[in-house]
């Protein structure tokens, strides 16, 4: 079943998900958001897998490296040092 309510977007960039719609979250809750075009997924993080939100941040990391890269921000290293450099993440 889908359940449908109107809301809106703070100055502050906030919303309020209605009250009908908050059965089964707690306040101070990790949420994620996932947006897809004109469309966001809220889902909570704990639903997700114990290591979704470890391996969020490595895929933000490696977006970003991978930005950095193409704008030609690289430098070399042996596989040692790169072992290394990850394993400080």
């Amino acid at each position: 079943m889908i359940d449908v309510a109107v809301t809106k977007l703070s100055s502050k960039g906030q919303i309020v998900i209605p009250s009908e719609m908050r059965n089964g979250f707690s306040k101070g809750e990790k949420l994620i958001i996932i947006k897809n075009e004109g469309q966001f997924i809220l889902k909570k993080v704990k639903d997700l897998g114990k290591n979704f939100e470890e391996d969020l941040i490595f895929a933000k990391r490696t977006e970003e490296a991978l930005k950095r890269y193409e704008r030609g921000f690289t430098k070399k290293m042996n596989a040692k040092d790169f072992t290394e450099e990850i394993e400080k993440w």
